[in-house]
């Protein structure tokens, strides 16, 4: 009889997710969840057991998910290790059935089918839905290694009691998909706080040029937003990334190359429509020359040069006046080397924002192009949190953390 599935809730809807399969009866039933996740709009990669595949071809998985299937740790389609690879793209993992056998492995470590590799590789949560027969389940054996993987975070779910496949009748039949669903809802929600939500991050010095080959610019290095954009994308957000600078992206990340302080205007007006929270971490210059050469100013056809300035339009004020985005919940940066707290909150109220982080560019272990950071994060409730030295991954994280309870609370700018 096939899984009877419920429908797949609107968390796991575009999520890509691992259907890892062990060589239990149960196998035959995994096929209408691969089928089920897929036509929900999830990325689904199967990886089998080799005694898996002596209940279920790979073909049907392939035929359901539109992927090819794993089924040994040998280099395909020139990927050297594809347990690692699989295990890096997924953003949730599902074991069943999970046999005593691979429970164990799991448990102690092992590596020496795809498999377990992938478990042993991954870096996202991992559901286990174990099946076998009711004498096995209940070995004491068999008990200490599942709890062993709940003490490291794994998502067990349950086998329900009734008639199996030995004959005999008691616990070890896979859990109703229902069951399973919830599970993998509930391990997408401890990891992915930030899933259904968009996110736009800015990220380096705006660059505004005085003619094809020279511009004026600053220090920002944009490390501070591109690990923003990588920790709200490894929280299950949708991530745009509005950026001068260029480093390597996160998977997950939609990146956006602007140059000028105009161009980012313009992305974000853009970018903006829909989402929910934008973080400002560019360093946008305040001041651009009133005209750029055509051709390269050569010293020696201009011995004497003047550079007239004029003043960049104020990103963060354009986007405050602009209807479509008063719901964005805005959080802005400042780089002050003097007046920490009074310089930020002035600057967060005259910008229209909900936040602002506030570092002090005089230390010279932190800030621009540093791995690390450190300062204060003020909030227009009034609300004030210390952010210690730490990496800007860190920081990334601490920073999401606190801006998600207000996420839930109504939307609009203060002023």
């Amino acid at each position: 009889m096939p899984l009877d599935l419920a429908p797949v809730p609107e968390e796991l809807r575009g999520l890509r997710i691992a259907v890892l399969v062990s060589g239990g009866i149960a196998a035959y039933k995994i096929v209408d969840l691969a089928s089920a996740l897929t036509q929900a709009g999830c990325e689904v990669r199967v990886a089998m057991t080799p005694s898996a595949t002596r209940f279920v071809g790979p073909p049907s998985f392939q035929g359901v998910t539109g992927n090819p299937v794993l089924t040994g740790l040998w280099p395909v389609d020139g990927s050297p290790e594809p347990h690692v690879a699989l295990g890096d793209w997924a953003q949730l993992i599902v074991v069943a059935p999970a046999t005593a056998n691979v429970i164990g492995r799991i448990a102690t470590g092992r590596s020496d089918d795809i498999v377990t590799a992938i478990v042993l590789a991954a870096r996202c949560p991992v559901v286990v839905a174990p099946a076998m027969n009711d004498a096995m389940w209940s070995k004491r054996a068999v008990q200490e290694n599942v709890e062993a993987l709940r003490d490291r975070g794994v998502s067990i779910v349950e086998p329900e009691s009734g008639h199996l496949a030995s004959g005999h009748v008691g616990a070890g039949r896979l859990a109703a998909a229902s069951q399973l669903l919830k599970a993998m809802v509930e391990a997408v929600q401890s990891r992915y706080d930030l899933a259904g939500r968009r996110v736009v991050v800015t990220a380096g010095g705006t660059r505004e040029p005085i003619d094809p080959v020279r511009f004026i610019s600053n220090y920002s290095s944009g490390k501070m937003g591109f690990a923003l954009a990588a920790a709200a994308a490894d929280r299950g957000a949708h991530v745009t990334l509005v950026t001068t600078a260029s480093h390597p992206a996160h998977r997950g990340v939609d990146v956006h190359p602007v140059e000028t302080a105009q161009e980012m205007l313009d992305a974000l007006g853009e970018q903006l429509k829909g989402a929910d929270v934008l973080v400002m971490a560019a360093a946008v210059g305040d001041f651009r020359p009133a005209r750029t050469a055509t051709k390269k100013i050569r010293r020696e056809e201009t011995p004497r040069f003047t550079l007239e300035l004029e003043p960049i339009p104020d990103i963060l004020a354009s986007i405050r006046s602009d209807k479509e985005l008063a719901g964005v919940f805005r959080v802005g940066f400042a780089a002050e080397d003097s007046e920490l707290d009074a310089k930020a909150v002035e600057k967060m109220k005259r910008k229209g924002l909900h936040a602002i982080v506030a570092n002090d560019i005089s230390r010279r272990d932190i800030g621009f192009g540093s791995d690390d950071n450190a300062g204060v994060m003020l909030f227009a409730d009034g609300s004030r949190h210390e952010l210690e030295k730490m990496t800007k991954r860190e920081m990334a994280d601490r920073i999401l953390d606190l801006v998600l309870p207000k996420l839930s609370g109504e939307k609009g700018a203060e002023s």
